[in-house]
């Protein structure tokens, strides 16, 4: 048999009657660490020990220590038949190696018991006056990449190690608390005289002295630290709820929905300015109306906003073989391939048409012409040359020229709505995005405009006041600046 002990904390009086009377009977005793205080009591009682410090020493990780600890403790038992393995605190708290260890018990059909002990929780607990009951999240420092921390509970975060691994664990803190949020440093829990309890602020973790493989904090529960994303969740529920307010009450997924697109369209505004300041507050406002029209489906009853983030979770992993699963890609272009081909597979598309009438109808209509476009080239149907898609355009327009003075609006409708499909089918040959052209084109209108009117007003008219002949003679003006100032850039 495997028997597993737990060494408590540090404090010798801490060690339960049954680990003390296995430890002291007991034969090939191995200790996962003599780095610990209740190990210097021990070692007047025992006869022989051996320890694992030496993996510390040449693994790569503690995974791998862990990992190798286990194996060697299962070898061993093969030759040996009876071993015990010492562990700090309790085994079954924030130990891995005994993890591992059970693991490959549970395989081998290997008899293995647990004698507990005092865990580094109860220390903690009781030097600090913690009620479990209240909420209490215990990681490991080394896995702190891989938990969600959360403000609603206190957390305990354990093998604090030493310097490095504090700066590890605080800017993760950073993450989601305010720099100058108090917690607390605790090392050696339970231990008389050694234990050090001390509040700090998380920007001051990695600056103690003292850190040490004794060393844990605590970060008490704070309701009004950071905001975070549960916390906008319950702001919009507030809102919408019975005593909420009256408008955000009435709306529905029919009334906001041209606010999401403005909200959007205000976004890549600012990404267009390089407005860092804009992009947070824009993409505050585009996450709002997620979690609006979520709380609408939740009390509609049809969904929430987990069923949202459920959604999009499972089409990202879909989407995505070769992170996820086994498929090999070479590039970003293989990547997109198989996005559109997972697409269809998704969304049943058995025909091109399918993929064209499945493109966004409330998309602006120049990206839904390109992408209409880009979906008949796949099989071919397209222009060989810009050249000829720039005939296109002179036949589109020569059609409009012909039925302009009818008083058909529908027809005229029609054929200015193929000369604008053929300047995009120009514009794609092009690789030149038509949205952003006809944004340039705007902003260049507005500028030869304004130099107009700031013309007018230097010579006190009104606009109305000057003929056509004098504003073209302006404009031309104000192109010939554009010229010599992008001719000086050059």
């Amino acid at each position: 048999m495997i028997k597993i002990i737990g060494l408590g904390p540090g404090a010798p009086e801490a060690l339960t009657i049954g680990a003390v009377n296995a430890l002291e009977e007991g034969k090939n005793v191995y200790f996962r660490t003599e780095k610990h205080p209740t190990v210097d009591y021990l070692k007047k009682r025992m006869k022989d020990f051996k320890t694992y410090d030496h993996y510390y020493e040449v693994s790569e990780n503690f995974d791998e220590v862990y990992s190798s600890i286990a194996n060697d403790i299962i070898k061993n038992y093969n030759d040996l038949e009876e071993i015990i393995y010492a562990v700090p605190g309790h085994p079954l708290v924030a130990e891995k190696s005994v993890f591992n260890l059970i693991n490959l018990c549970d395989e081998k059909g290997i008899k293995y018991e647990i004698v507990p002990a005092v865990s580094f929780i109860d220390a903690m607990m009781d030097v600090l006056k913690i009620d479990p009951i209240e909420g209490l999240k215990v990681i490991d420092a080394f896995d702190i990449n891989n938990q969600v921390l959360d403000k609603r509970i206190g957390t305990i975060i354990t093998q604090v190690y030493n310097p490095l691994i504090a700066s590890e664990v605080k800017l993760r803190l950073l993450d989601y608390y305010n720099d100058d949020t108090e917690i607390y440093f605790v090392r050696a829990a339970g231990i008389v005289g050694e234990e050090s309890v001390r509040k700090i602020p998380i920007y001051e973790l990695d600056m103690q002295e003292d850190i040490d493989y004794l060393t844990s904090i605590y970060i008490p529960k704070d309701m009004n630290n950071k905001k975070d994303f549960n916390d906008l969740v319950e702001i919009v529920d507030t809102l919408r709820g019975e005593n909420g307010c009256p408008w955000d009450m009435e709306q529905t997924h029919e009334s906001i929905k041209n606010q999401l697109l403005e909200e959007a369209y205000e976004l890549v505004d600012s990404i267009n300015n390089d407005d860092i300041d804009g992009m947070i507050e824009e993409l505050g406002d585009v996450l709002l109306h997620v979690v609006f029209h979520a709380s609408i489906g939740k009390d509609d009853g049809y969904f929430n906003i987990y069923d949202v983030i459920g959604s999009i979770c499972d089409k990202m992993i879909y989407r995505h073989p070769h992170v996820f699963g086994d498929l090999d890609v070479s590039n970003s272009s293989e990547v997109l391939d198989n996005w559109e081909d997972l697409k269809k597979k998704e969304k049943h598309f058995e025909t091109i048409t399918d993929e064209m009438k499945a493109v966004a109808k409330a998309l602006p209509a120049l990206i839904r012409a390109n992408k209409v476009q880009k979906k008949a080239a796949k099989v071919g149907f397209d222009w060989e040359k810009v050249e000829e898609a720039a005939l296109k355009v002179e036949e589109e327009l020569k059609e409009v020229l012909d039925v302009y003075k009818s008083n058909n609006k529908e027809k005229i409708k029609g054929e200015v709505g193929d000369l604008i499909f053929a300047c995009v089918n120009v514009a794609r040959l092009l690789k030149i995005d038509e949205e952003e052209a006809l944004n340039s084109t705007i902003k260049k209108f507005i500028n030869r405009f304004s130099f107009i009117e700031n013309e007018a007003i230097k010579n006190n008219k009104t606009l109305n006041e000057m003929t056509l002949e004098e504003m073209d003679e302006i404009w031309n003006r104000a192109k010939g600046e554009e010229f010599d100032k992008n001719k000086k850039d050059l």
